[in-house]
């Protein structure tokens, strides 16, 4: 009797599939593999301040660490003290591409703003949903990216809404 293998689903597999199991309301373009935002937007044909920005982030100090994956507008920068601050940690710093690949399994910039790794804490910035009805962001590849109805995103994913961008 052959035993089976089942391969492990990418992560845009993974995304996709909870998507249209939770009835979301989204679309998929594909596209040159662009890393920077702006540039992004222009060929998905989106706001900067609707692309979703996922940070990797490492928060340390004061007996804390651990790792966020933290959500922002595409047009606004990060307060990493900020981040770390609302965790008890005294320091944040990006993550290594080892640490990043690790606990998303994509590279930098394709990253998308769902965590499917227990060790990858989900929280974004408030001001992403309050301007825009549908967010943009890579879809696990450079060269695919997801538009998605706001209240399906924050519906589905759930992260835990903590304001850290630079004021």
């Amino acid at each position: 009797m052959m035993s089976e293998t089942h391969t492990p689903l990418s992560p845009h597999q993974q995304l996709l599939a909870l998507l249209r199991d939770h009835e979301a309301r989204f679309r998929v373009v594909d596209h040159e593999p662009v890393g920077k935002c702006e540039a992004v937007s222009e060929i998905r044909g989106t706001a900067l301040n609707q692309g979703a920005k996922a940070l990797v982030c490492k928060i340390k100090g004061n007996g804390v660490k651990r790792h966020v994956l933290a959500i922002l507008a595409a047009d606004q920068q990060a307060d990493l003290a900020r981040l770390a601050s609302h965790f008890g940690g005294l320091k944040a710093s990006l993550a290594s591409p080892a640490e990043v690949d690790a606990l998303t399994g994509c590279v930098f910039g394709a990253i998308p703003p769902f965590s499917f790794h227990p060790d990858l804490t989900l929280v974004a910035d408030p001001l992403l949903f309050e301007r825009v009805d549908e967010i943009a962001f890579n879809a696990g590849l450079l060269e695919r990216s997801i538009i998605l109805n706001t209240e399906d995103y924050l519906r589905i994913a759930r992260p835990e809404q903590v304001t850290f961008r630079r004021e």
